[in-house]
């Protein structure tokens, strides 16, 4: 991956609707060139997806908690990832080196439903305990730095 790379893909986390001839005239590069580079970007798994960035709250998800999961075995494997996949408001999860085994971040309508998902989440084989923190206001989400 090279500057160009670098930059088209801090321009697509911008605005990931750009034509490619915005793009190639962002790097120096034709459309075609520009589309070819993004394609070989997907291809190699760097792009990962394209996605819209909605806001939660305008869609009756504006609860968001971080969730340390304690568990006594390890959270790790595919039982545990289709489990907590298998939640929609689990949005992520991690496997953590720290204070506990798993981070997992909740969004829901409610502290009723957030209530909710603790217990779905403490039913998962292994889990043997949870520490949540409710966030009250969110200043920024940003995307990860492409060094561009």
């Amino acid at each position: 991956m090279d500057d160009v790379d670098r930059v088209l893909l801090a321009e697509l986390q911008r605005d990931a609707t750009q034509a490619y001839a915005a793009l190639g005239k962002a790097v120096g590069l034709s459309a075609g060139a520009a589309h070819e580079r993004v394609r070989k970007l997907r291809e190699q798994d760097v792009i990962r997806r394209t996605t819209v960035d909605v806001d939660p709250a305008a869609v009756g998800r504006g609860v968001a908690a971080f969730v340390l999961v304690d568990a006594n075995a390890w959270m790790g494997d595919r039982p545990v990832r289709e489990a907590l996949e298998a939640l929609p408001e689990v949005v992520e999860a991690h496997v953590i080196a720290g204070p506990a085994s798993l981070l997992v971040k909740v969004r829901t309508a409610t502290t009723e439903e957030l209530q909710a998902s603790l217990r779905r989440l403490f039913a998962i084989d292994g889990v043997t305990g949870t520490q949540t923190i409710v966030v009250l206001e969110s200043f920024f989400e940003r995307p990860v730095d492409t060094g561009a």
